[in-house]
């Protein structure tokens, strides 16, 4: 008889709770939130590097590591009697709830976008009931890689319409963004360097996301381009009976140059 979900989330609920136990494992037992931070990035990341794979099988490993961290966490906070795993999941699934009333009440959306307006209203009014004051742009991790935050912080100020008509015209704030970038270096002085090349990167995400790409996984791309082609560079070098490090820099670029020409499929000059 197949066990269903929720039988198998209590025995994994049992099994953190016997590697925690006075006589479980030695590793489980010391570990600590701050120590666990580490493990809950790499596991995410993890995630994401079995789904550019394409194969279902390291996907559902990985879900499953991650989820361990979930449960690692949640047993940490029952140990210190703030809250459990079930108050962690009946917390979730009333917010989903809450905020789904197109899906679970009497409300009507009729696209995605929609869906995401809801959603931000019902936060916003969430947060007035408590008596917080909430930007739009919250909910944005500092700890996030720059290019993913950059376009989560824009996604989230287009939902209110701060945004540019198209990619075309976030190009153009590029073009000013790469002049005061320019002009920056020509004056030698760090901290306008700084700040400058920071707008230009910050106006080329949004061109990305007008584009309706993304721009972490484009520059992924574009440093896995430079990582074949330096190391055919340093094959062929290597094929010579020399290297990268004892050769002068213009035969470093006409090495480069026939390593772009053979990804290319060009004749090699």
């Amino acid at each position: 008889m197949t066990e269903s979900p929720g039988v198998l989330f209590e025995r994994l609920l049992d099994v953190m709770m016997r590697l925690r136990a006075p006589h479980g494992c030695p590793w489980d037992r010391v570990q600590t939130r701050t120590s666990l931070k580490p493990y809950l990035i790499e596991e995410a990341y993890e995630v994401l590097e079995a789904i550019e794979s394409g194969r279902s099988a390291p996907l559902q490993e990985e879900l499953g590591d991650l989820l361990f961290q979930v449960v690692f966490h949640a047993r940490l906070a029952e140990e210190l009697g703030e809250f459990t795993m079930a108050d962690l999941l009946r917390q979730l699934i009333d917010k989903m709830v809450r905020r789904h009333p197109h899906v679970f009440g009497d409300a009507s959306v009729g696209t995605a976008t929609e869906a995401l307006a809801q959603w931000e209203a019902i936060k916003q009014r969430e947060a007035d009931e408590r008596g917080q004051r909430r930007s739009i742009l919250d909910g944005v991790p500092r700890a996030l890689p720059a290019l993913l935050r950059a376009q989560r912080v824009q996604t989230k100020a287009a939902r209110v319409n701060f945004d540019w008509p198209d990619a075309r015209a976030a190009w153009t704030k590029v073009e000013e963004e790469i002049r005061e970038a320019s002009e920056a270096l020509a004056s030698g002085d760090a901290h306008r360097i700084r700040e400058e090349l920071g707008d230009a990167l910050f106006s080329l995400v949004n061109v990305a996301r007008l584009a309706t790409l993304d721009a972490e996984e484009a520059l992924h791309g574009a440093i896995e381009k430079f990582r074949e082609r330096f190391t055919d560079m340093e094959a062929e070098l290597a094929a010579r009976g020399t290297s990268v490090s004892a050769v002068a820099p213009d035969e470093l670029e006409r090495a480069w140059n026939a390593a772009k020409a053979e990804k290319r499929g060009e004749k090699r000059p």
